[in-house]
């Protein structure tokens, strides 16, 4: 299950106007934007944002919050995390040369 959610979670991310609107928000931190700045920092129109952010949202990577009329985004760091650490999770675990790698690279 884990490598499913992770390859969704992934496959989202690799669309570029996805990404961007992900990486965005990773920017601004735990305060999270409204989707009205959103869309003017990513310059598209407001049904192709709603759109990628419902992709975003339906795989838990970014959560949305209503306050009065407007739609704030928040990233999920916990989310980014557990994404971050399956990749990362048998790092260097395979192969004759692993010593070698972990030595080059500390």
């Amino acid at each position: 299950m884990e490598l499913e959610i992770t390859a969704k979670r992934l496959a989202e991310l690799g669309n570029v106007t996805r990404l961007s609107i992900f990486r965005y928000l990773v920017k601004i931190g735990f305060e999270g934007a409204p989707v009205g700045q959103i869309q003017k920092e990513i310059g598209i129109p407001a049904s192709t944002l709603s759109h990628h952010i419902n992709r975003l949202v339906s795989v838990g990577l970014i959560r949305q919050v209503r306050d009065s009329r407007t739609l704030y985004c928040f990233p999920q760091f916990e989310v980014l995390e557990e994404v971050i650490k399956f990749l990362m999770s048998e790092c260097c675990a395979g192969g004759q040369f692993n010593t070698v790698i972990l030595e080059e690279h500390p």
